[in-house]
């Protein structure tokens, strides 16, 4: 029998039962929407969490104080040997082959007064490297100067928000500002740069890092962060970052962190979660499979006489096994087809209804799934199509 023939005779067998094979496809077109639909939100949370991290650039390196395996840094009161990261310790690092900039970091939350009005907020003590090093513009006046230590004035830079809160709109370039018990001059506001993992980010104050250690009382910095130029790599900035630190230190009492090693990192993580998800709608496609299975299996049962008479006019086992086989497989792959356009589109409808979700559906899981349904089809429709082809001729053919 041709294959255009027995295609033929697998759509005319699902015809003539119409409600159930619509039903049947509809049980393998859920489970391939519910994987395609999952698939795209984790996928959409997959890229809306990296790109959160890489806004501010990917040749970025950590340090803090504290070695990670014996427990980090430790609580503050509690007497430790680790030496303190420092100011001259940023000042080092900036002196490496390859990086470009380096910025000390100290922040806490403390209550801002300016123009006759108060706002809490967050307090970030950096240096005149930090637009450099986490990819920031100034709006207005200009950032931190450069200033050698012991000389760090009083002076502040807003983030956009802050700004808007104090003064409105009215130029705050050489206002008087106070925070905590210390006195500021803002000489300039940062450009949005809008929220990062739901902080937001131009809420924000930055003023001197010697003045922040001052302000919160801290003998060390909590990190520098250090950038280094674009194609150079990131492992040998690090190498060189921790014999530097340990030269002066005496020994690691530090963690380096790259940017780039923890970006793998989360993608590998985020990567795992959406194949969790996908595997959960995969279930889906498990009861579809079982769909078939029944269908098939009450369909030879129902097209016995059939059966004998295409024996008995000289039809073999494997044409036989190939018309059930094919029957199956056109179910299963007329359901992923459905499942596809409904997936997708209930992926682009939640888009446009929920703008902040982040949805991105991957083709290649789509794709995927559109096979898989062919190949549960194929085994779902194994057991039946071997059933039928077993079935001796002259018992079919008496059968009612």
């Amino acid at each position: 029998m041709l294959t255009l023939d027995s295609t033929r005779f697998a759509i005319q067998a699902m015809t003539a039962h119409r409600l159930r094979s619509f039903l049947t496809l509809l049980g393998i077109a859920v489970g391939i929407a519910a994987v395609i639909l999952l698939t795209s939100i984790g996928e959409g949370v997959h890229r809306f969490v990296l790109a959160e991290f890489s806004q501010f650039g990917t040749n970025v390196i950590g340090i803090s104080p504290g070695k990670v395996k014996t427990g980090g840094q430790p609580p503050s009161g509690i007497p430790t040997t680790a030496r303190l990261l420092t100011l001259e310790d940023a000042a080092s690092l900036k002196k490496l082959a390859h990086v470009t900039g380096s910025t000390p970091t100290v922040w806490g939350n403390s209550e801002v007064g300016a123009n006759g009005r108060l706002r809490r907020t967050t307090i970030y003590g950096v240096d005149a490297d930090f637009t450099q090093v986490f990819s920031s513009s100034v709006n207005i006046g200009h950032f931190l100067p450069r200033e050698g230590a012991g000389g760090a004035r009083g002076f502040v830079v807003l983030g956009s928000k802050l700004r808007h809160e104090l003064f409105g709109s009215a130029n705050p370039l050489g206002a008087k500002l106070r925070i905590g018990g210390l006195h500021f001059r803002v000489i300039g506001v940062l450009a949005p740069k809008g929220q990062f993992l739901g902080i937001d980010l131009d809420d924000t104050a930055f003023i001197p890092a010697e003045r922040a250690l001052e302000l919160y009382n801290r003998e060390g910095l909590m990190e520098i962060h250090v950038t280094y130029e674009q194609g150079v790599s990131s492992a040998s900035v690090a190498a060189a970052v921790k014999n530097t630190l340990k030269i002066r230190h005496g020994h690691e009492d530090f963690t380096v962190t790259t940017q780039e090693d923890m970006l793998k990192t989360l993608s590998n993580i985020l990567n795992i979660l959406t194949m969790a998800v996908g595997a959960l709608g995969g279930i889906s496609l498990l009861v579809g499979g079982v769909g078939i299975v029944t269908i098939m299996t009450i369909s030879v049962a129902e097209r016995t006489n059939e059966i004998g008479l295409l024996v008995a006019l000289g039809a073999k086992q494997r044409t036989i096994l190939n018309l059930f086989l094919s029957e199956s497989v056109i179910l299963a792959l007329l359901g992923g087809a459905l499942g596809l356009l409904l997936g997708v589109g209930l992926a682009q409808l939640i888009r446009l209804a929920l703008p902040s979700l982040p949805v991105h559906t991957p083709w290649h899981f789509a794709i995927a799934a559109l096979v898989m349904s062919a190949c549960i089809g194929l085994l779902a429709g194994v057991l039946p199509a071997r059933s039928a082809s077993r079935l001796n001729p002259i018992e079919a053919l008496r059968a009612e």
